[in-house]
Formats: structure tokens, C-alpha cells, sequence
């Protein structure tokens, strides 16, 4: 047992995120007001890594307040920074279908990519 979980923590920290697959967008201001907080500019977290989320991860607004650990994996040109980010959920993706799974405000966006355009992405909650 002490040795898988060993292994499971290691291969955590290395690889960065263990999780879901999905897609990422940036999408630009104006961000208020959300679904979460309306017009409330104290919903957004220190550092403006925050992102709007699709239908299926809205879970009927019990997602606002979450956080999800994301990860760039691949994209067009190669696009990803060697890094993971933390991200709150602050919106439901204003568009219908939702270009992404989650849409990240600009400054995470950047901090995960080198190109504005669509990315697969890792995210755990």
C-alpha cells in the first residue's frame, strides 16, 4: 500500500495535474456582471485567475466558487507553458454551445498558453 500511494504522489507532483480532459479559451472583458456574484467585483480572486465554465461543469451554479487545478497539454503550434494554474469559477460561459469547456480570463489564459487559440487542457477540482 505505502509503496502505490508513494508512486501515486510522486507521478501527482511530476505531471502536475491528474484529471479530466477538456478545452480552454480566453475570452475578454467586460466581466461583469456573473452569474455568480452579479456586479460584485469581490467575487473575482487575487491575481485574476478566474474562469467562466460550460453546461457541464455549471452544475447548476454549485460551481461558482470552485477551484480547478488546469493544465495546458497540447494545441496548435505548441503552445503550452510548462506550468499549472489555479482557477475560481466566477461564470457560466455566456455562449450557447460554450466554445469551451472552460473559458479563462485573459491573464490565466496567458499563463497557461503562448497563442490565443483554443488548448486541450488537464483540469482536477
Amino acid at each position: 500500500m505505502l509503496p502505490t500511494l508513494l508512486l501515486y504522489c510522486i507521478v501527482f507532483y511530476v505531471i502536475g495535474v491528474l484529471g479530466d480532459v477538456g478545452t480552454a479559451s480566453s475570452y475578454d472583458p467586460p466581466y461583469l456582471p456573473t452569474k455568480c456574484g452579479g456586479y460584485n467585483e469581490d467575487q473575482f480572486p487575487p491575481g485574476g485567475l478566474f474562469a467562466a465554465v460550460s453546461d457541464g461543469l455549471w452544475d447548476n451554479g454549485a460551481s461558482c466558487g470552485r477551484k480547478y487545478r488546469i493544465r495546458c497539454i497540447s494545441g496548435p503550434r505548441r503552445p503550452c507553458k510548462v506550468r499549472s494554474i489555479v482557477v475560481q469559477v466566477v461564470d457560466l460561459c455566456s455562449q450557447d454551445p460554450c466554445p469551451a469547456t472552460l473559458q479563462l480570463s485573459n491573464k490565466a489564459f496567458d499563463a497557461i498558453s503562448k497563442i490565443n487559440a483554443k488548448v486541450n487542457v488537464e483540469y482536477a477540482q
